[in-house]
């Protein structure tokens, strides 16, 4: 089985064009994390990026607990099978015990502290009560089934870093040590507009040759999910006029500006010509499909990423050049693109641009293979909704059904 693998050495087929990863290291190059930050209760942390190391003030669990329901003893009472011991007490959660004398056991329930002098737990499936004596029906270890005191979070210890992102594990392990609020940078804003005079807002009737700004609301769910501040411009006409305009105000009022359509060649296309002439265009073109006009540069302090108008373009570059933007302008430490190795169940010629395919992702046998959508076109959002993240096509290289390729799961860019 061959292996497709993708090399930053791969030179663009295409003169004039820079290849994703330079695309990449030029956007990360310009991004610096907000400086300030403030204070927020966990309740509202979701998606929110620390700005201090989190440490515990408590041991996690805080005592020796039993890991199942069954009975606490001590290890020495159960050194061969069928003893039978005494139950001496019954300790539910919540409740804690007396100290276990020899020669006894302990009725116990999950997560319930294990007594002085107990320091083991027999699980009750392993045991035969009748009465009040219990049969201990196996050789029992000492430690056995016993959550020790600190075994998850010591007292003192680090929780969680400076840089993390708050997903809900991490909102939960923060509570599990007492923590009800923290400092986390503070939101990025991020300006949007969107040009075209042929672009409608859902709900309205459209006329001859207009369609709807789907673009729109593809950007701002993947804005929202990122925890974003967004300053949404609307629709601003075709004229180079309006755009300065709108550029300059959105500038003015947010860390970062992404737009979508206005930076290709075209005549009309007034984003970029607006960028130039109020701050610097520093990359446009990458060898890459969908996708190939994406504007990166700035407006004073304030960066700039112009995306493609076409609706998968749109979807593809956000997921591959603003998500880490965004990433390391937020704060965090991990910026990378999760790839899976998969099996590509369809064939793909040598490309000159380096592509992106809507896959989605199916089992047979012991192989997880990459089923291609039939229609790539950058305007089929079809394929986006469809597809569980996408296929990397390197540039110069067939695929081949049953070759191993790279996977870029939407489930860990999202």
């Amino acid at each position: 089985m061959k292996e497709i693998k993708i090399s930053s050495a791969d030179c663009c087929a295409t003169p004039g064009l820079i290849t994703v990863e330079q695309a990449i290291e030029k956007i990360l190059s310009q991004a610096v994390p907000v400086a300030q930050t403030e204070k927020v209760d966990i309740l509202y942390a979701l998606n929110r990026v620390l700005a201090e190391d989190l440490r515990s003030s408590i041991d996690v669990p805080g005592y020796d607990n039993s890991a199942m329901d069954g009975y606490a003893v001590r290890s020495a009472d159960c050194k061969v099978a069928g003893n039978v011991l005494p139950v001496t007490q019954r300790i539910p959660a919540g409740q804690v015990g007396i100290k276990l004398e020899a020669g006894t056991a302990a009725r116990i329930f999950t997560g319930a502290p294990v007594p002085e002098g107990a320091d083991a737990v027999v699980m009750q499936e392993m045991c035969e009560q009748i009465n009040d004596d219990v049969t201990i029906n196996a050789v029992i270890d000492k430690g056995s089934n016993v959550r020790c005191a600190g075994e998850d979070i010591a007292l003192g210890s680090t929780v969680l870093d400076k840089g993390t992102r708050l997903r809900p594990q991490e909102l939960g392990l923060l509570a599990s040590v007492g923590l009800a609020e923290f400092k986390v940078n503070r939101k990025l804003k991020v300006a949007t507009f969107f040009t075209g005079d042929e672009i409608v807002a859902p709900g309205k009737p459209l006329a001859p040759g207009q369609i709807y700004n789907s673009n729109r609301y593809t950007l701002r769910g993947l804005l929202q999910s990122m925890g974003c501040d967004i300053i949404d411009l609307g629709i601003v006409p075709d004229t180079l006029e309006a755009t300065l305009d709108v550029l300059e105000r959105a500038a003015a009022e947010s860390d970062l500006v992404i737009t979508s359509g206005g930076v290709s060649v075209g005549e009309e296309d007034y984003v970029r010509i607006a960028l130039q002439q109020l701050g610097e265009l520093n990359m446009w073109r990458i060898a890459m499909k969908p996708g190939k006009p994406v504007a990166f540069g700035r407006v004073g302090k304030t960066l700039f990423m112009g995306l493609p108008g076409n609706p998968v373009s749109v979807f593809v570059t956000f997921l591959l050049f603003a998500r880490m933007l965004i990433l390391k302008m937020q704060g965090t430490d991990d910026h990378r693109m999760p790839r899976v190795s998969v099996v590509a169940d369809f064939d793909w010629p040598a490309v000159k641009r380096q592509e992106y395919l809507r896959v989605k992702i199916t089992h047979k046998d012991d192989r997880v293979l990459a089923q291609l959508y039939p229609h790539q076109g950058s305007g089929v959002l079809s394929s986006a909704s469809w597809a569980d993240g996408l296929v990397e096509a390197p540039l110069n290289s067939v695929i081949s059904k049953g070759d191993r390729v790279d996977y870029l799961p939407f489930e860990g860019l999202l």
